[in-house]
């Protein structure tokens, strides 16, 4: 039926096209075509396609029309997507095959590994880039702080001509002014003091210690009590100079530290030695350290701590404790019922943290009162009374209960509180073996470089001989501060100071470990905020104590001289520093405490050093006030305006005269055999040696005769000073009351022979004046020369006692009066006759090697 209805379908409309085409009229236009139905078949499949591929969906059109009317090219959109990403797909992943679990489970941790290398691979190169970024931000600021700091320095250098000015130096050659004059010392005016708070730190460090330097030495001739120590972290905390932010060492904190040390925070001496005196007061700093912490700690966390009204020491370790432990359920103290809930038992943690502040009474209160720690009470009690010198046998039975402990099993299983028992005995055995054992199986057991610095401190001992050898046989071999030296010395500074983000926890360590001229020469070197200057007044606190001998690391002993010597040379180049400034008044006080330093510290000031360091002390002091004196304006600063010292600075180190003449007279010397003729001259005169002084006179006058007869433009009135100076002295002999006969009788001669300098000199001046007659005959009157034409006889024992000074000058004499010859007529024969003793005294003295055209110029002129 389906066929019969296509067939009349088709048939149909060939009946419709055959009536179509005989209705068509023909047209040139369009010629008639003949197609068969397959013909039509395939051009209608062709019309289909054209038809559909130029149709497009409505959602297409308007995403054209709204890309062109953005400026968007749809074709060279469509264009551009042809290009596309091939996605890992679940079937990449895992494959087809991967049909079973185990082989699922591979290929999820397969995936899983290198996922996670990839992630690492990331983060690490994450993490450099960052780190390298700070590490660049940090040398950026660093250069730029250093930069500011030495356009900072370059602004404050002090002119020439700024006498009143003084200085402080920062490094040998970098100084910076001050306003320090001895006036200011004695007292400033609150308008002198205003202009302190703009200037550089290093200015107002320099400032305030030199004020404190002028007062220790004032003390110490003196013989007054004055601790420098504290005086200095006075001076400095007077300054309000906040610590820079990530530091965990200020200088505020080595100044007490330093004093700690020195135990000026101490009124009585304990009766032992001097290094364990240096170790205690270490300790004491870093007790008070934690004593500070602990307050701190409280007062962050007020309601934990719930100190309530109590403020007693002990109180604070229990608020401190209940804060640590406030994880570990009641604490015994704060029980009520202990038969309800068992409290934590902090015996140990008590005492350990009361030792740590520096509380002892409550530490031993505390192991008196516990059934736990009884044992350990009379230890203790010995411990704190013998300042950390307990008895060999004490050592010996707290090193076998740490024996004990040790044995009791793994350590890790152990509780905290444990662990401070473990820790006190040890302390109190100074056992190097329990202790080297203790930080091997306990690495973890201080939380901070101060606990365990705290912890070696207590536990270091001198090496008794009182100790048996049966106790040293049993490994009690003490732990002594030369150990921890050692173990510290392993490190590199950098390792202390976090490569340089710390600075001074590296000499912070070093004075802990009193390791005290590495720390003083460590820091020293360091710029940053004027560390150098702090170096060299905590130099100048260790000498002045004079302990510098106990001072030095382990392996690098030196000599007690030596190390003295090392840190004189430090205060005496700050000091010089001042000196080329032209600040005497402020180097005299740094040399004299590089003198004392030489000599001991303070006790060199009154006498009580060796005779080695007083000598060697003397000898600096004379070396410095010398180079003093020869600076300009140093005679005036050490003897006034007249007189010998009598009333000066050189009165403070020389109390008698004939020390302060001895001193004074050997200056001299060295300014004469440097050339310093003036300076001799000076001196000379102001200890009344007039004979020493006409000397030099002469003696200067003669080279200036010389130097004028070789035509020296100056010798003129080179020579009028010279004469007039001498003419002075002379005067003044006259009046002189104290002046000896032996004395006397030197200036007397040295008057005759400046005399005949003068004469000389006269001599020269008629010859350059053209007045050659007159010269002819001021030589013939020359007593000390057998010239006189008219004598008969010769003698040359005048010339043969004449000073050396004179006999310097008769060459060229001899020479000025051959060239008057010259210009005279012989009338009367006297000439030739003055030729003829010439040349006869030129021939009697050829042994005096004069010079060789004087004795041709005779020979022409005869």
């Amino acid at each position: 039926m389906a066929n019969e209805a296509d067939m009349s379908g088709w048939t149909d409309l060939l009946h419709s096209s055959t009536k179509l085409l005989e209705q068509a009229a023909p047209s040139a236009q369009f010629p008639p075509l003949q197609r068969n139905l397959d013909q039509l078949e395939a051009l209608s499949k062709k019309l289909k396609s054209k038809t559909l591929r130029s149709e497009a969906p409505s959602q297409s059109i308007a995403a054209t029309r709204l890309l062109a009317r953005e400026g968007i090219n749809a074709e060279q959109l469509a264009r551009d997507l042809k290009s596309f990403e091939l996605k890992t797909t679940y079937e990449d992943v895992f494959p087809a095959e991967a049909t079973t679990v185990e082989e699922y489970l591979q290929q999820v941790h397969e995936m899983a590994t290198l996922s996670a290398i990839q992630e690492a691979q990331k983060d690490n190169l994450r993490n450099f880039n960052e780190y390298m970024m700070n590490v660049l931000e940090d040398d950026w600021q660093k250069e730029k702080r250093d930069f500011l700091q030495g356009l900072s320095r370059i602004s404050t250098l002090p002119r020439t001509n700024t006498g009143e000015s003084t200085s402080a130096i920062t490094r040998p050659g970098q100084i910076v002014s001050l306003a320090s004059t001895p006036q200011s010392f004695r007292g400033s005016s609150s308008m002198e003091i205003a202009p302190q708070v703009n200037k550089p730190i290093e200015e107002k460090k320099a400032s305030v210690y030199a004020e404190v330097v002028r007062s220790l030495n004032s003390a110490r001739e003196r013989a007054l009590s004055f601790k420098p120590a504290t005086s200095f972290r006075g001076s400095f905390e007077s300054l309000g100079i906040e610590a820079s932010g990530g530091k965990s060492v200020s200088v505020q904190k080595i100044w007490h530290l330093v004093q700690t040390l020195m135990g000026e925070d101490l009124n009585v001496q304990p009766n032992i030695s001097q290094k364990m005196l240096l170790v205690n007061g270490a300790r004491r700093h870093l007790e008070w350290g934690h004593a500070k912490h602990v307050i701190e700690t409280i007062q962050n966390h007020p309601v934990q701590a719930a100190l309530g009204g109590s403020v007693g020491n002990l109180q604070r370790i229990h608020a401190f404790l209940r804060i640590r432990l406030r994880d570990h359920g009641v604490l015994d103290f704060d029980a009520v019922d202990s038969r309800r809930q068992p409290p934590l038992d902090t015996t140990w943690q008590q005492i350990y943290f009361c030792l740590r502040s520096g509380y002892y009474d409550e530490a031993k209160s505390v192991a008196q009162s516990s059934r736990v720690s009884l044992q350990f009470a009379s230890q203790l009690s010995e411990w704190i009374s013998t300042g950390g010198v307990v008895s060999a046998n004490t050592a010996a039975a707290a090193s076998e209960e740490c024996e004990k402990i040790f044995r009791m099993g793994d350590r890790g299983a152990r509780a905290v509180y444990d662990r401070k028992k473990l820790l006190l005995y040890a302390m109190i055995s100074g056992s190097r073996r329990q202790i080297d054992r203790l930080l091997r199986e306990l690495p973890n057991l201080f939380n901070t470089i101060e606990d365990f610095l705290w912890f070696q401190l207590c536990a270091i001992r001198e090496t008794s001989q009182g100790v048996s050898s049966s106790v040293l046989n049993e490994g009690s071999v003490p732990y002594t501060l030369e150990d921890l030296q050692t173990y510290l010395n392993k490190f590199e500074s950098s390792y202390y100071t976090k490569s340089g983000k710390d600075p001074l926890m590296y000499p912070y360590v070093l004075l802990l470990s009193i390791q005290l001229l590495p720390a003083v020469i460590y820091l020293s070197k360091e710029m940053g905020e004027g560390f150098n200057i702090d170096a060299v007044h905590i130099a100048i606190t260790f000498a002045d104590h004079g302990i510098f001998s106990e001072g030095a690391a382990a392996g690098q002993r030196l000599g007690v001289m030596d190390a003295f010597a090392e840190v004189s040379s430090m205060i005496k180049q700050y000091g010089s520093a001042y000196l080329r400034i032209g600040n005497l008044s402020m180097a005299l006080e740094y040399y004299a405490q590089a003198a004392a330093a030489v000599g001991g510290g303070q006790f060199s000031w009154v006498g009580r050093c060796s005779l080695d360091q007083q000598r060697q002390r003397n000898l600096m002091l004379k070396q410095l006030l010398t180079e003093l004196l020869l600076h300009d304006n140093g005679i005036n600063l050490l003897l006034g305006s007249r007189g010998a010292g009598e009333e000066a600075e050189l009165r403070r180190f020389f109390t008698d005269a004939t020390s302060r003449q001895h001193f004074l007279l050997e200056a001299a010397r060295q300014c004469l055999e440097t050339g310093l003729y003036d300076k001799s001259i000076e001196i000379q005169k102001r200890v009344g040696a007039f004979g020493m002084a006409l000397d030099t006179i002469n003696k200067c006058l003669s080279e200036a005769i010389c130097s004028l007869s070789r035509g020296k433009l100056d010798g003129e009135s080179q020579t009028a000073a010279l004469i007039h100076s001498g003419n002075e002295i002379l005067e003044m002999c006259k009046y002189y009351p104290e002046i000896s006969v032996k004395d006397r009788e030197h200036v007397i001669e040295q008057e005759t022979v400046l005399r005949q300098l003068e004469a000389i000199l006269s001599i020269h001046e008629h010859s350059r004046q053209g007045h050659h007659l007159d010269a002819l005959r001021e030589i013939a009157k020359l007593p000390f020369l057998p010239l006189d034409p008219r004598a008969s006889g010769m003698t040359m024992d005048s010339f043969q006692n004449l000073s050396p000074y004179a006999q310097a000058c008769v060459p060229d004499l001899l020479r000025v009066a051959l060239s008057c010859l010259d210009y005279v007529t012989d009338t009367d024969g006297s000439l030739r006759a003055l030729k003829t003793k010439i040349a006869n005294f030129l021939a009697n003295n050829l042994h005096q090697n004069w010079p060789r055209d004087l004795y041709e110029k005779v020979a022409r002129s005869l």
